[in-house]
């Protein structure tokens, strides 16, 4: 895939089956996009740093295709991941009197996406939606799939739902504006994709881990397609996260518990997914999955993306209880995804406890 490709992949999931547009500049088909869905009013909810870069392209846009736009703009920052924001959302929505035909456009990062999703979930029962993710970690992950939610003060995102968007728009040149750090935090969401289902990909992301540090448009438009290309194979076979789709989990059940026990917004989601993605080839070392040379690869790779390799310590009974409270516990066991080889992941409870102690600082 070149830079200036523009590339489609669809999920498939029979008549809620939508497409992946990925390329550079498709933000301005935005408004050929809400008009292709039928709709003659939009709700675009953003937060103040993605739209001060996105909004107005994507609001003119839509405007010029037909649709009357109004804007929700929400605080910024996992701790807004909210109860509180997902109230303002939908109390906006009835102000706005978004109808049940209405379209809710989710444009921003994983926040913006999960709680407009969830909003439009819930709010009269069911309102359409798109995702024009701008982050790197939304546009390889949470925007396609169609896991919406908020966290708890108990737990990351234990409340929520599954409910699909009609499309999903990803435009690369968003990722001109993220920060160093935001872009590294997407990164580790593409490692995991090698690091599961995909072990050329895997090496081809060594041999280029510079390049996308550096945001080589080529290599990030790849990056981002590949990796959406395996999200949307796995949803389509396992929507509701009943099987193959735990795998999507590596590394989450350490950095959920990261993120929670360290407090939101502290660590950033996909550094806390680095950490835990290191953790858990770790823990397949130690329980005999994978020798010392793959973890070494994966710690090296996650490093070379400028992402933390090592967790904070929380003490092992802080993070025993944490991890309690992930969403793959099943009959109170906690179930972790490890690796069998690089490219190849199992989920599985047999995880002994002297081993957690041993990785668990």
């Amino acid at each position: 895939m070149t830079s200036n490709e523009e590339r489609v992949l669809t999920v498939g999931l029979a008549a809620r089956s939508y497409p992946i547009r990925i390329g550079r500049g498709t933000i301005a088909h935005a408004g050929s996009l809400v008009a292709s869905l039928g709709t003659k009013h939009a709700v675009i909810v953003t937060n103040p740093t993605v739209a001060a870069h996105w909004l107005a392209p994507v609001r003119d846009s839509v405007a010029a295709g037909g649709a009357r736009c109004d804007v929700v703009v929400v605080p910024d920052g996992e701790a807004h991941k909210s109860f509180a924001t997902l109230e303002d959302v939908v109390t906006r929505l009835l102000e706005l009197r978004a109808e049940r035909g209405s379209l809710v456009v989710a444009l921003g990062g994983g926040v913006v996406g999960d709680v407009a999703g969830f909003a439009a979930a819930i709010c009269q029962r069911g309102m359409p939606f798109v995702q024009i993710p701008t982050t790197l970690l939304a546009q390889v992950d949470s925007s396609v799939g169609g896991k919406t939610g908020i966290n708890h003060p108990l737990g990351k995102n234990l409340v929520g739902a599954f409910y699909q968007p009609r499309a999903v728009l990803i435009d690369t040149d968003c990722l001109a504006t993220l920060p160093p750090r935001e872009l590294a935090a997407g990164l580790a969401e593409v490692i995991k994709y090698g690091a599961i289902k995909d072990a050329a990909f895997f090496a081809w992301l060594e041999a280029n881990i510079g390049a996308l540090v550096a945001r080589d448009a080529g290599a990030l438009a790849h990056a981002v397609y590949e990796s959406c290309r395996t999200k949307a194979a796995v949803v389509a076979t396992d929507e509701r996260e009943e099987g193959e789709r735990t795998l999507l989990n590596f590394g989450h059940t350490f950095g959920h518990a990261i993120e929670n026990g360290v407090g939101y917004g502290e660590w950033l989601h996909g550094e806390a997914v680095a950490a835990g993605m290191v953790l858990a080839a770790e823990v397949s070392q130690r329980t005999g999955r994978i020798g010392s040379a793959d973890v070494r690869r994966l710690r090296d790779l996650v490093g070379g993306a400028g992402l933390p390799v090592a967790p904070p310590a929380l003490g092992f009974d802080r993070w025993r209880a944490l991890m309690a409270r992930d969403k793959k516990v099943r009959a109170g066991t906690v179930r972790f995804v490890l690796l069998d080889a690089i490219g190849e992941a199992v989920v599985t409870s047999d995880v002994p406890d002297d081993v957690l102690r041993a990785v668990l600082p």
